[in-house]
């Protein structure tokens, strides 16, 4: 057997006589598994959460909890019962056999062990399992792309849609149209790069020897960008944008585009949640030590305290009524778990004197701070 093969397998080993279990436990680790072992039914289900084996060697026939209540028991349990479980046993008992088969195992070996035959069966379930869990990991990833690239293409494709509704009314102020029809056009090709940009990351993942230069964007373009994008849609649902920024570039150690995204998935919810008018602000100040902060800030209603416990997680909303269908309360999650990756925070508190503020915390690439210089957007 290769060791390459055995050394990932973590192996529970359950049994009431200690000659097995030292004997077994030898013969496994000599094959680079890891093993741990219990005596009985109580102390392999303490074992199981702390050890998350990949295979369970189980001796049905115990004192106190044998091996049947054992296995009702991590059957009950959503994070043990996938584990495998293989019958260990010193009779061919058919009837046995069966109960056991009921009970959830998926293979036996009897007593006296055949060194051969026992870790034949236990590699071959190891690998089982170990495959099982890659193919989930990639199925896992594979869908975490797809909603991040739905999610992210709803932003633009939201611009073109007001865009060109905008054009298509009968009051429409010609000399905006060329401004809507500016953001139509960046808007798509926004849509193209996301895409582009996340099939070019995929191919980097498959090819992770192929390393280009670390990534650098502009805190203060990035406002800009967001500024020329959204002021007109905004200024539709009563909303003013107000800036705060540095006479420099604040750089930091994200991608650009993604740094966009995820200020962009800020700005549509202020404008989803906080649409009664007043003010949008965008400032850029020093953080912590060798850091920036972007912080984006409205005069809406605020999030209650209940809610921002929950702000973060997968599919949540923040209306208070949860009657926005068009949400898909993916944007927080993933944006907080996208800063993350590049080294930085995000978090929200509330706005003194009312409303809401996101701060984006990321590794300046150059630490000089800058005076701060205010603009109110027409």
């Amino acid at each position: 057997m290769s060791n390459s093969t055995a050394i990932a397998g973590r192996i529970l080993l359950v049994d009431d006589q200690p000659a097995n279990l030292r004997v077994v436990t030898t013969l496994l680790e000599r094959q680079g598994y890891h093993v741990t072992t219990a005596s009985d039914g109580n102390a392999a289900l303490e074992s199981c959460h702390g050890f998350k084996p990949d295979l369970i060697l189980l001796d049905m026939m115990m004192p106190g909890m044998d091996g049947f209540e054992f296995m009702r028991e991590i059957k009950l349990d959503p994070g043990l019962m996938r584990i495998p479980t293989v019958f260990l046993t010193a009779a061919q008992d058919r009837e046995m056999l069966l109960r056991a088969f009921d009970a959830g195992v998926v293979d036996y070996v009897t007593k006296p062990f055949i060194p051969e035959e026992l870790l034949a069966r236990v590699n071959a379930h190891i690998v089982l399992k170990l495959t099982r869990d890659r193919l989930e990991r990639v199925a896992q990833e594979r869908q975490n792309l797809v909603n991040l690239v739905a999610h992210d293409l709803k932003n633009p494709l939201t611009s073109v849609l007001f865009a060109s509704e905008m054009l298509m009314q009968d009051d429409c102020n010609p000399e905006r149209a060329p401004r809507y029809l500016q953001v139509i056009h960046e808007a798509t090709q926004d849509a193209i790069g996301y895409i582009r940009s996340y099939l070019e990351t995929q191919s980097r993942r498959q090819h992770r020897d192929q390393q280009g230069p670390p990534p650098v964007a502009s805190m203060s373009e990035a406002v800009e960008w967001l500024v020329a994008r959204y002021a007109l849609q905004l200024e539709a649902r009563g909303i003013r944008i107000t800036t705060q920024v540095p006479d420099r570039p604040c750089k930091v150690g994200i991608d650009a585009m993604v740094l966009r995204q995820v200020a962009e998935n800020l700005v549509t919810n202020v404008g989803k949640y906080a649409s009664g008018g007043g003010e949008l602000d965008f400032q850029i100040r020093a953080g912590a030590p060798g850091y920036w902060q972007l912080l984006v800030s409205d005069r809406g209603p605020g999030i209650p305290a209940f809610k921002q416990r929950e702000l973060f997680k997968p599919f949540t909303r923040l209306s208070y009524d949860d009657t926005d269908q068009n949400s898909s309360g993916l944007g927080l999650s993933l944006a907080r778990q996208i800063i993350m990756n590049a080294g930085g925070h995000l978090f929200y508190e509330d706005r003194e004197g009312g409303g809401s503020r996101f701060v984006i915390e990321l590794p300046a690439v150059n630490n000089v701070i800058a005076e701060v210089q205010t603009e109110v957007v027409a």
